[in-house]
């Protein structure tokens, strides 16, 4: 089990004390939400390695979209991994970029929201990738595309001065995503998949995730953000004060 706040021990004070000492630091700065949403994937990957068909069927067939054969794969898909490795890449993606979204639609009520915006880049990502390959049988799975979707809200966070957006003409928003996704669809096109042999990436699902995550975080940040005070990351990018 892991901390993720330090303890203050009770201590009795002598003259020769400290006061101005800082507390220690955390160990790990990150809203609860998303080291929960990080944590799940390795927790449903067990689960998955004892079905009968190792999650198979609960994979997306973008033909589906047609026939109406499994409607529910656009939800389930994101739910289970091609590995431990699939597994890793993904826990790790969403640990690195959900916090700056997590802290900006902060409380309860800010975690379901994170939640959900999870959740629709996940399906915009499954859905597009069903559009754009509409006659494949293949079995899309993973979480993917919604880490993409968290990576790109949160680099529309990244650097922001005031209480706006960083606008999607930036030149440094743009530049970064051009490079993101340049990357992204040469990896997908090699056809480079570690720990998941015979498989491929589908860089298009992550393409989708990526802009619906970018488009998307400034109404939902409207809708569901609860914090009076913007997120802003210092030019050092050190974590803010929460």
């Amino acid at each position: 089990m892991m901390t993720f706040g330090a303890r203050r021990r009770r201590q009795h004070l002598s003259p020769e004390t400290d006061l101005t000492q800082p507390p220690a630091e955390r160990i790990l700065n990150a809203p609860t939400v998303s080291v929960l949403l990080a944590g799940s994937m390795p927790a449903l990957y067990l689960i998955q390695e004892r079905l009968p068909d190792a999650g198979l069927s609960l994979a997306f067939r973008p033909s589906s979209l047609w026939t109406g054969e499994w409607w529910p794969g656009l939800l389930t898909s994101m739910f289970v991994h091609g590995g431990w490795a699939h597994v890793a890449m993904n826990a790790a993606g969403a640990l690195a970029f959900g916090p700056p979204l997590a802290r900006l639609m902060g409380g309860s009520r800010g975690a379901v929201s994170f939640l959900l915006f999870y959740i629709a880049c996940g399906l915009v990502a499954t859905g597009g990738y069903g559009l754009v390959h509409p006659d494949s049988y293949d079995s899309l799975i993973g979480a993917s595309g919604a880490v993409f979707g968290l990576m790109g809200g949160a680099l529309r966070l990244l650097g922001r001065r005031n209480q706006r957006l960083r606008p999607l003409q930036d030149r440094g928003f743009l530049t970064t995503t051009a490079v993101i996704m340049a990357v992204n669809a040469a990896v997908g096109l090699i056809g480079l998949a570690p720990g998941m042999d015979g498989a491929r990436i589908a860089w298009e699902a992550h393409a989708f995730g990526f802009v619906c995550g970018a488009l998307l975080i400034g109404p939902w940040a409207k809708a569901f953000g609860s914090r009076p005070e913007p997120f802003a990351s210092p030019p050092d990018l050190r974590d803010p004060d929460v």
